[in-house]
Order: C-alpha cells, then structure tokens, then sequence
C-alpha cells in the first residue's frame, strides 16, 4: 500500500484513537499531555475504541460532569467533541454490541475492529494518528500497537501516558487543572499542583511498505504478514523487466539478451501457471511444476515465447519465429539456461540467491530432466 509523505507545509488533521474501559481518566490526560507539546497538538477527531460498559462510564464522566469542556477551557483549546460515531464498540455474534470482552471470540471481534478503525484511518493521507495504549485490557492496547505497526505512516504516532502514582486512576482526577485542587485518597490530602502528566512515545516498526496485506481479520492478517516475512528472508522479489530487458532481484539488475529473457519468462511462466500444490502457503523445495526441456522446443512453445520477445523488440520476433521453424532445440535451451546463471551468478555474488533465481535441475539426470525456478512463485513478478 503505496503512500506520498504529505509536505511539510500541509496541516493535517489530527485524529486521536483511544482504548478505554472503566478508566476514561488515560483520553483527558493524553489529550491534556497533547495539548502541552509545542506546538501544541489539538484533536481535529476522537476514536475510542470501548465496550457498551465502557461507553456507558466515558459519557458520564467526560461528557455529563462537563470534564472535556473543562480540559478545553484550562488548555485553550477548541472544543472537544466525543458524537455518536466517536465510539467504536465490537459486536458479538448476536450482533449485539459487547458490555465486555472475555472469550475468545470476543477478543477476535475486539481485534477486527482495532484493525478496520487503524486501517481505515491510515489510508486518508491528510490524517495524522495519535494512538494511546494507555487504557482498556492488555489485549486491547496489544491490538492497537500491532494495528499501528501494520499500517501507520512515517508521521503517526503511538503513545502510553504515565501519571503520578498517588494520582493514578483516582477517581476525581483527570487533567492537572490550573487553579489547584484538593483530592482525597486513603484519608490523605493530594494537591493536584503536584500531579505529574507524562507522555512516553513509543518507537514501533513500521511494515506498511515491506509486506502485503490483504486480508481483512486481525488473525489471518498476522499469519500473511508472517508468510511475506518469511519469504522476504528466504529471498527479495525476482522481476522480470521486458522494458528495460533485465531480471530484477531486489535491488540489482541483471541484463539479457532478449533471446535469454525470454526462455527465462517461459519458466517463470510456468511456475506461476503450472502450480500442482496450489493449497500450498509455500513453494519450497517443491519442483513437481518444473518441465522437461522438450515442452519448450515445441512450435507452439516457441510462438507463446515470441510474444515476450516481441514486447522487447518487435520487429525481430518475427525472425527468430522463422529461424526456428519447428521450435528450439534442446541444445539451444540448455546453452540458454547456462548462460542466464552465469550472468546471475556474475550480479548477485551470493550462492543462496543464485539458486533461488537461477534455472535450475529438479534433480541429476540427462535428457528429461525437469528445470524451473525456485523462486516463490508469491515473490514473482513479470511486467
């Protein structure tokens, strides 16, 4: 998923993404830390991403007791709006909405919805994110962390506030108010003049731009993306490049005849066509795709191979069609392959990739041999 880091100059929207369940102290306290920064970073949109339980405690102690009108006063800011929209609750099978999130399934429909909100959310890019871990159950803040890791830009950012323990989760504290206050806890006095708001910045991985994700559950979105990094550390993408006559692999290049890319375009053809397993997550050593020599000597073998020379020189498909009459000749095939691994060998200068990208034996043998790539037939492009 391609994005274009916007301008320096560009004001972007602001949006504020909070888990939280019966503590909705950790939304005004981030907003307050927010607030503070300089410049100071004020929410243009609020997520918060609860239970129907959760709901319930946020709007009557952030919104009924008056406690975001207050935190907007003390700060200056704009108004703080929390609508309808604003809150993201899971739905169990019912279809109802979850008051709580304890089985299985409930953590999934929890993990979806984190994942969808983030996603969502990341493909706007006019939009900054600020997500906080800092309230709601462990699983909740693990799901928003892996979100962000997923899909957030250069530019979001991932928060945990911390709190003057003797301040934390009191319940009559929610921001550090200009005019101090007295709060009571275990029959002792709290100033609030000395409450202490800090907001720690977390580093996180970004993969957005290293792997493809398509997949819409959180579940099956952890096991693409731990296939894509399995294969990426197997080996990069191998391209095969018609206009710029080359093979790609990662970032080197390979330049070819156009005679020699096209027998290597029949094998990788073959192996993104001819897949025996194609339940199979992996190719492996599976060579049961690779074909006898003899199936690319044909005519009609031939004619399907001039049409990727024909994309790289036009006006000599046509010769090479009538210079081969029947089709190639085995000799020439294998004189072919052994040139391309010499010229990959030549570039890569590592044995694994050579082997990787080469076309290689699916064991010793003489004339039947089979040949093909080993190459992941999922890191495989031809344009």
């Amino acid at each position: 998923m391609a994005y274009t880091e916007p301008m320096k100059n560009t004001k972007l929207r602001e949006v504020f993404v909070f888990i939280a369940g019966a503590t909705p102290q950790v939304i005004t306290e981030t907003i307050y830390a927010l607030a503070l920064k300089k410049p100071p970073v004020y929410p243009d949109e609020i997520f918060v991403v609860t239970t129907g339980k959760g709901r319930t405690i946020i709007e009557e102690m952030l919104i009924r007791r008056g406690t975001l009108e207050m935190l907007a006063k003390d700060c200056s800011m704009p108004k703080i709006v929390l609508r309808d929209s604003s809150f993201k609750i899971p739905a169990g099978k019912d279809s109802k909405l979850l008051d709580d999130i304890r089985t299985d399934e409930e953590n999934e429909a929890m993990g979806d919805l984190i994942l969808s909100l983030v996603r969502d959310k990341a493909a706007d890019m006019g939009t900054r994110l600020h997500c906080s871990i800092a309230g709601g159950r462990k699983t909740m803040s693990f799901y928003l962390g892996s979100a962000l890791q997923l899909f957030g830009r250069p530019w979001d950012k991932l928060y945990h506030v911390l709190v003057s323990p003797e301040f934390e989760s009191h319940p009559e504290f929610f921001f550090k108010p200009k005019k101090d206050a007295i709060l009571l806890k275990d029959g002792k006095k709290l100033n609030t003049k000395n409450a202490k708001i800090t907001l720690a910045e977390l580093p996180f991985i970004r993969l957005r731009e290293k792997i493809s994700l398509d997949s819409s559950s959180f579940s099956d979105l952890v096991k693409e993306g731990q296939k894509e990094i399995d294969m990426s550390l197997a080996h990069p993408l191998v391209t095969l490049n018609f206009q710029e006559r080359c093979i790609e692999v990662g970032r080197e290049k390979i330049r070819l005849i156009p005679a020699h890319l096209m027998i290597y375009a029949a094998y990788l053809r073959k192996k993104l066509t001819g897949c025996k397993h194609p339940d199979r997550p992996y190719c492996l050593d599976c060579t049961d795709c690779f074909p006898e020599i003899i199936e690319l000597t044909t005519k009609t073998a031939l004619e399907e191979m001039a049409k990727d020379y024909r994309l790289m020189s036009p006006s000599k498909a046509m010769d090479v069609l009538d210079k081969h009459k029947t089709g190639l000749s085995q000799e020439a095939v294998r004189q072919a392959i052994s040139k391309i691994k010499k010229a990959i060998a030549g570039t890569l200068k590592d044995d694994v990739l050579v082997s990787y990208c080469s076309i290689t034996t699916s064991s010793r043998g003489w004339a039947n041999t089979r040949h093909g790539i080993r190459a992941e037939k999922e890191k495989i492009r031809i344009k």
